[in-house]
């Protein structure tokens, strides 16, 4: 008996990218950022706990142009995580579910993820500067 030939179903080729999906693709992508993200901070703690020479290390890796490229993608998944979380909140109260609604969120949860990682990092600069 071979198998049934069956339809498939449609999937990520067969359909056009639309905001909606795009930011529910972007939620999980930045939710395994957070996750690696948090793995690379304990090794920077670690690191911080083992002495001079591995603490040298690691900020010597965090402060090469990788390293400063790695930070601000976490920064940006932490606060675009964030953000989506909250209109994931006011989704599962029932609010903002007619398209208009969800497209304006879905652009101010893009433009405040942005706007809250460049406010950080000139936050985080002026702090580093002074230091």
């Amino acid at each position: 008996m071979s198998p049934a030939e069956r339809p498939l179903s449609p999937h990520l080729q067969i359909y056009q990218p639309q905001l909606t999906s795009v930011l529910s693709i972007t939620h999980r992508a930045t939710g395994l950022a957070l996750a690696a993200g948090s793995i690379a901070l304990v090794w920077w703690l670690v690191a911080a706990a083992s002495g001079d020479h591995a603490f040298a290390v690691a900020q010597y890796f965090w402060g090469s142009w990788l390293g400063l490229l790695l930070l601000l993608g976490w920064t940006f998944s932490l606060f675009f995580h964030l953000c989506n979380g909250i209109r994931h909140l006011a989704w599962d109260m029932g609010l903002g579910f007619e398209l208009k609604q969800v497209y304006l969120t879905g652009w101010t949860v893009v433009a405040a993820s942005a706007g809250l990682t460049v406010i950080a990092w000139i936050a985080g600069l002026a702090m580093w500067s002074h230091a």
